[in-house]
């Protein structure tokens, strides 16, 4: 029942993510997009607004700039905001390489996205991680204080537990998948592709687990400096509430927004209320 709880989960982040894409449609002449070569791959980006205040957004795993983020680039404010999504190594159009996932990968992905934010000409900048990229903006807060502005994370953890453990397992062989939940992965990746890179992901995230109390970034999160905003959907499938109540209680002067119907894609699903909620955050 978990497996087609969090499979039904899936699908409907990825309904929600068909009709972002095709929203965004519109829009295409006002973001500009490219690649750039940071830490010896070429990482593409996209680039909307022309606010002085910049904004990173970090996606997901396996996660992309027009899979996970079209309704932030597309609604937010772009008199204020200078928003910039990007595909992570291995991710999306950022590749070649293939994605492979070493133990320090997230601490990888968080020193590509400084870079890429310092090679595109900002000094300093906020963050936005949802999920994996979530993480991957913890540890870039932490070790780069100077540089972060504010932090946004939602549906992310700072270590592995045996529950989280189940429930990455559970979803393991895409074979299990619906052709529809399958679907849209394999339209990026190739149905072998992505069969191979998420099964590569579950070895990755799990090796945590194997670390003193599943630690991916547990001793890092007292070393964030900046304003911290959590935000925890209440019926997330893929992150018990305990995470973001870790969270919470480590990084100092943080606070927790809960959204009671919001599951791991809440900002898709919810964009207008989640969009607004980090404006006001950013702003103050």
């Amino acid at each position: 029942m978990v497996l087609v709880s969090l499979g039904r989960c899936l699908f409907k982040s990825w309904s929600v993510v068909k009709r972002t894409m095709t929203a965004t449609q519109p829009y295409c002449s006002v973001v500009s997009s490219g690649r750039q070569r940071v830490n010896g791959v070429d990482l593409y980006y996209e680039q909307t607004g022309k606010g002085k205040h910049a904004v990173l957004l970090i996606p997901g795993a396996l996660g992309s700039t027009r899979t996970d983020f079209g309704p932030q680039l597309k609604s937010l404010n772009k008199e204020r905001f200078t928003v910039v999504c990007w595909d992570p190594r291995g991710y999306g159009q950022s590749r070649p390489p293939d994605r492979d996932f070493p133990p320090d990968f997230f601490e990888r992905d968080a020193k590509d996205a400084v870079d890429l934010m310092k090679t595109l000409g900002f000094g300093n900048f906020s963050l936005l991680g949802w999920s994996d990229g979530g993480i991957t903006a913890l540890i870039a807060a932490a070790t780069n204080p100077a540089l972060i502005k504010k932090l946004v994370v939602w549906g992310s953890n700072a270590f592995v537990s045996q529950e989280d453990l189940k429930l990455y397992n559970m979803v393991r062989d895409v074979s299990r998948w619906s052709a529809r939940m399958r679907q849209p992965m394999e339209e990026v990746y190739g149905a072998h592709g992505f069969a191979k890179t998420w099964e590569a992901w579950v070895d990755g995230i799990a090796q945590f687990a194997k670390k003193p109390g599943g630690s991916i970034c547990r001793e890092q999160l007292p070393l964030i400096s900046c304003p911290t905003l959590i935000v925890h959907g209440e019926k997330d499938p893929m992150v018990p509430s305990f995470h973001p109540q870790y969270l919470l209680k480590h990084i100092k002067g943080s606070r927790l927004h809960s959204v009671p119907e919001g599951k791991h894609n809440l900002h898709l699903r919810y964009a207008d209320e989640f969009n607004k909620l980090v404006e006001d955050f950013l702003e103050e």
